[in-house]
């Protein structure tokens, strides 16, 4: 990771979070993996007379306290990540990759996510915010891939026009905001998502990293359906493999997995939004192509489309209320022996028997 230049990386998730002098920026680091983001961004911090804050979540803490607290402490917000929202103009988390297994009950992890969700909501609603997503052989050898090519692809995923993405996913954004139904479908089943009178927005370098996606959120009550999200991902610390949902307006009412089942229904028993879906997005980045389990990178793969359960984008006019915004990716491009699968909004189609078609494709980046 030594030649990655963090610099230049610092100087993004700045201008993307639109970062300026006197601004109160808290900054969260999730292990010391991620400590070259994080000294490249306070020091960007600094250069553009901010005033940063950095506190160390780091995730390896969880094993200790799903073993040992009381699980009305798990499902709480942490008191100093809350304040350090509560005071902050801007934040920004670095969230290293690394080993993803918990071993404790499914149910103390949902608590724990729970927890988690609340320090997220207040995110949104007092920050000007991002999060980076920073690769590491640790989770390349736990997911049984290669390292130098999954940070390869992550750090060409950075190279983009943004600007002109931003411009380009945002026509495209205009045209689906016309249409009232969006369609996934393959040989596991259809699922259709209502979508009248939402509207769509770009992400293009302005919150996630690596980022390039459009999204709306969905009408609450209309979707139907089956989606099969095939292979294995993770998610608060469980994996989850071949994970199933069955909707009926709009709600979860069967769920199925592999493995990992029992972390799902927990989450779903979150809240009452929690059997909700929040969001819709479809991936526009060219640049990752190789499915890595984390969904916060997976969600903007080019050929791939996920719901988030939970939490609802306000700005797109949901209003779906959650402690947790749960993003689930489907890989509709039909690699290594999976079914292909299509996706249409309206009448337009944007991924067909897993090829993506133009309209789609003239609105991705780099």
């Amino acid at each position: 990771m030594s030649e990655t230049d963090w610099t230049r990386i610092a100087g993004l998730v700045a201008d993307g979070v639109d970062l300026s002098k006197g601004d109160k920026v808290s900054v969260f680091m999730t292990d010391p993996l991620a400590m070259p983001a994080v000294e490249s961004f306070v020091e960007e911090c600094y250069r553009r007379g901010a005033v940063p804050q950095v506190l160390a979540t780091d995730e390896r803490f969880d094993r200790a306290a799903l073993q040992w607290s009381d699980p009305s402490a798990l499902s709480a917000a942490p008191p100093l990540e809350a304040a350090a929202m509560e005071w902050s103009d801007v934040h920004v988390s670095f969230r290293a990759m690394v080993d993803p297994v918990l071993d404790a009950e499914p149910a103390r992890i949902a608590s724990l996510r729970r927890g988690r969700g609340i320090v997220s909501t207040l995110r949104w609603q007092h920050t000007r915010w991002a999060l980076v997503r920073v690769p590491t052989p640790v989770w390349a050898d736990v997911m049984g891939l290669d390292a130098e090519a999954m940070l390869t692809q992550w750090a060409d995923s950075f190279d983009a026009d943004w600007s002109g993405g931003r411009a380009r996913m945002q026509r495209l954004c205009d045209l689906l905001a016309e249409s009232s139904r969006a369609v996934i479908s393959d040989d596991h089943g259809v699922l259709e998502i209502g979508t009248a009178g939402r509207s769509w927005i770009p992400f293009s370098g302005n919150a996630n990293w690596p980022d390039g996606e459009i999204a709306t959120a969905p009408v609450e009550t209309d979707l139907e359906g089956v989606v099969r999200f095939p292979g294995r991902f993770a998610f608060g610390g469980v994996m989850v493999r071949d994970l199933e949902l069955v909707f009926d307006q709009g709600l979860v009412v069967a769920e199925r997995a592999a493995e990992g089942r029992a972390f799902v229904q927990g989450m779903l028993a979150t809240d009452e939004g929690a059997r909700r879906v929040g969001e819709f997005g479809i991936g526009t980045n060219a640049a990752i192509v190789d499915l890595t389990g984390d969904l916060l990178i997976d969600e903007k793969i080019l050929g791939t489309a996920h719901i988030a359960l939970g939490r609802a984008y306000p700005e797109c006019g949901g209003i779906n209320e959650s402690a947790i915004h749960w993003d689930i990716v489907k890989d509709l491009r039909g690699l290594a022996g999976a079914a292909a699968g299509s996706l249409r909004v309206g009448d337009e189609w944007l991924i067909k028997d897993g090829v993506v078609q133009p309209l789609l494709a003239e609105a991705s980046v780099p």
